[in-house]
This record gives structure tokens, sequence and C-alpha cells, in this order.
């Protein structure tokens, strides 16, 4: 069917008529979406911004009102999903992967639709030059696959990008978290508050696991703002996304909660981690000879055999031409 419609085309519109019947499909399926993405109701908030800021008599309160600059802004409509429990999950993800900017789920989906619509066009220009090589017979089938495959590439690395950040973070705090528990346990017992602790601990670790110092580090602020420290606790664990840090948390919200010793509860569980990290250790170690099993028999297995073997094939072979002869 596909054979039959390229030659149809080839015969009514030349050597690049698939083309040009993809490119107008295109642009009627943009022109199609054009007037759902324009139609944009206007907020109520947005009315009472644009009230507030023509009514301020103080320069500096309207300066202050009207300070969003981002060029993206005016897209946020078409850049940002509308629901609310999509938009809080590309919002954790971001996070977790170290984009805690507030218009870090613009700037996402931006990159989506830049990369997916510029290597679409990339691949449009690779099938013209294709298409203008007289000695090379372009198919339908590699037409669409050569133009739909890097759009959809480059649409899909900005999310394989994002993944990778998550899981390379918990990682890092992963690892990290053990040595901090222990630098908060001797902070904590050499008399300085949780929050100085905290501090202390995001200034020292920095240079091994900056990720698990960017956490505390907003910790640190979000207490300094006088934000609950138990909604603080709890959104670092989100934040994060390791089970180790959501243990830590909840230690830290029941010794608040029934009023025993920090220092206790830290030098418990700093334990429980140092133990923890061990047996992790142990794990990749037990794993690694069954993992090497394929290696070694695809590396040593073969050459055995050829010593082993070889020259009493080569024996019969020439046993073999002698008898011929």
């Amino acid at each position: 069917m596909l054979d039959t419609i390229n030659t149809m085309l080839t015969d009514q519109l030349g050597p690049f008529g698939p083309v040009i019947a993809l490119g107008i499909l295109g642009l009627f399926l943009i022109l199609g979406t054009l007037p759902i993405l324009l139609k944009k109701e206007v907020d109520p908030l947005d009315k009472l911004k644009k009230s507030n800021i023509a009514n301020a008599a103080d320069p500096k309160q309207k300066l202050r009102m009207s300070q969003g600059n981002d060029k993206l802004e005016k897209y946020a409509d078409f850049l940002e999903p509308q629901d609310e429990e999509e938009y809080s999950a590309i919002r954790l993800k971001l996070l977790q992967a170290g984009y805690p900017s507030k218009t870090a789920v613009r700037t996402y989906h931006f990159a989506q639709f830049a990369l997916g619509l510029g290597l679409l066009v990339l691949g449009v220009g690779y099938v013209f030059l294709l298409k203008a090589n007289s000695d090379v017979d372009v198919s339908t089938q590699k037409t669409i696959l050569s133009i739909l495959i890097p759009g959809a590439a480059g649409y899909m690395l900005p999310k394989y990008w994002v993944t990778r950040r998550v899981e390379g973070r918990k990682e890092e705090i992963t690892n990290g978290f053990p040595d901090a528990l222990d630098m908060m346990l001797v902070c904590v017992e050499a008399g300085q508050s949780m929050d100085q602790s905290i501090v202390r601990v995001a200034k020292e670790i920095r240079t091994g696991f900056p990720p698990l110092a960017d956490e505390f580090d907003i910790v640190a602020h979000e207490m300094k703002a006088g934000k609950d420290r138990i909604q603080v606790l709890r959104d670092l664990s989100e934040r994060a996304g390791v089970p180790d840090v959501a243990s830590f948390v909840t230690v830290l919200i029941q010794s608040a909660t029934f009023g025993t010793s920090v220092a206790d509860a830290l030098r418990v569980y700093a334990g429980e981690m140092r133990d923890k990290r061990v047996m992790r250790a142990e794990e990749k170690a037990n794993t690694l000879p069954t993992k090497m099993t394929l290696a070694t028999m695809m590396l040593t297995v073969p050459p055995l055999l050829i010593i082993l073997i070889g020259p009493s094939v080569y024996g019969i072979a020439e046993t073999l031409k002698t008898a011929n002869f």
C-alpha cells in the first residue's frame, strides 16, 4: 500500500512527491491546532494583577508586581500542563533531578518541543539530500522513518536526560548520607542545634556530595524563613526520593513529637546507615561473580577449546588429506 501511494505521489508531484505530501499534511495539522492554542481565556488573577498595577501609586510597588521577565511566560499555557496532577508530577521529577527553578517545567517542555521540531527538520533535509541523489532509491517507508525517528528522538531526549539525572542524584545522596549523619551527630553532641548542624554539614560535604549539600542548604534556608520544621523535613524526603532520607525524616519527626533526644536518635540511625552501606557493598560484591560468568565463558572457553582441540583437528585434517592422495 505504501509503495502504491509513493508511486502515485511520484507520478503526480515528481521525485519529491512523498516529502511534499508529508509537509502539506504537517502544515494542515499545525493550522488545525493553532486556533486551540491561541484561544486563551484570561485568568481572573491576571486581571487582578493588571488592575493593581494600573492603580498602584507607588512606582516601586508597580515595579515589584511587574517584574516577570521570562521570555517563555506568554507561552505558559502551551508549554505547561494544565492538569494539576500532571504538573505536580513533572515538577517533582525536575526537583529530584536538581532543577528547582520555577520555570523548570516550562523550560523542560520547550526543550522537548524545540529538539523534536529541530531534528524533524533535519530529517526532512536528510530525505531531500537522498532524493537529490538520483543513484539512491528511497522508499516511502524509509522516507517516513528518516523523518519521524529523529523527531521522536529529539522529543524523548530531555526526558531521558532528566531520568538519568534523577538516578544519578539518588545514588549520590544514598552514598553520602551515612557520612552526613555521622557529621551531624558530631555537631549535635558538640552542642549545636539541629539547624546549625544542617548548615555545617551542608558546608562540609559539598566537595564530595554536592546534591546532598544542596538539599541541606534548601532545608536550612526554609527553616530560617520560618517554615514549619516538620513540613520542611517532609519536603526534603519528597525532593530526595531516597528511602534512607525518608526514614531519617521519620526518625526526626518522631523524636520531635515524643520529646526524645535527637542525639540518641541520630546515634542509633547513623549506626544503622553504616551497617546498611556495608551490606550494600557486600551485596554488590556477591553479585559480581554471577555477572562475570558470561564474560568469563565467552573470553576463556573458546581460546581454551582452540588450544586443546586445535592440534587434534589439524592432525585429523592432515591425515585425511594424506589418505586422499
